[in-house]
């Protein structure tokens, strides 16, 4: 009988759509890269989402961010998200919250009950304290790199940390992971040597120079991450090139 995932379960088979079904999945950012995470998860049947983001939909949003769009400004990005996924799928369960990820904030989330954790967040603080969670926890995460300032999403890969190059923020991670005794972390990151900016930035809300972006490179990243989480959720993975 065809259901909404006929087409993916054709692909998957059945006993992995069941394994998505119950499966939850925390996705901390909803930003450029984390928005078509979640997307991807909704149309793929993950039966349950937690959502985390703090920020609102803001007009500098619209040129990349998937849940951006004028009826939304202004609108907590996890409203936006619940009532897109919603709309796509009623059936999935949705939990969200609204708390800014630190290690200040983390002992307000238990990690035991997360079946996959999806790092979509801009803080070096943050990123670390959810791999240390998740590991502690004993949960699968990946972790999405910086897509600022890229033009290419076909330099976008998943490796370990330990094995990237020529991203500023992997660097940093490797470093910070390595005194803290973490010897693997699954990441989506580019290659791509950060562009030069034509123009003079803003300050972004934490007070750095925003960086440049584009509609397709985070959008990239978000779907390359969701891929990883179904193929590590169902264990069906894809042919060698």
């Amino acid at each position: 009988m065809q259901n909404q995932f006929s087409r993916t379960e054709l692909l998957l088979g059945r006993e992995a759509m069941d394994r998505l079904l119950c499966a939850r999945v925390a996705v901390f950012g909803l930003g450029g890269v984390g928005g078509y995470v979640v997307e991807a998860l909704a149309r793929s049947g993950v039966g349950a989402l937690d959502l985390v983001d703090s920020d609102r939909v803001a007009l500098t949003n619209l040129n990349r961010q998937i849940l951006a769009t004028y009826e939304t400004l202004g609108e907590l990005k996890v409203d936006a998200a619940r009532r897109r996924i919603q709309a796509i799928h009623p059936q999935t369960v949705v939990r969200t919250s609204t708390t800014f990820f630190v290690p200040q904030t983390a002992e307000e989330f238990d990690f035991s009950q997360y079946s996959y954790i999806v790092d979509a967040i801009d803080t070096v603080t943050g990123k670390l304290e959810l791999a240390e969670r998740a590991q502690a926890a004993g949960v699968p995460i990946i972790s999405c790199m910086g897509t600022g300032n890229k033009l290419n999403p076909a330099a976008l890969e998943v490796a370990d940390i330990y094995e990237t190059a020529m991203c500023p923020l992997a660097r940093i991670m490797r470093k910070e992971l390595k005194k803290r005794g973490i010897r693997h972390l699954k990441v989506v990151y580019s290659r791509e040597p950060p562009l030069e900016l034509v123009g003079t930035p803003e300050a972004n809300a934490q007070g750095r120079p925003a960086p440049g972006s584009t509609a397709f490179v985070p959008a990239a990243a978000g779907f390359i991450a969701a891929a990883e989480v179904v193929k590590d959720l169902t264990g069906v993975r894809t042919s060698p090139r």
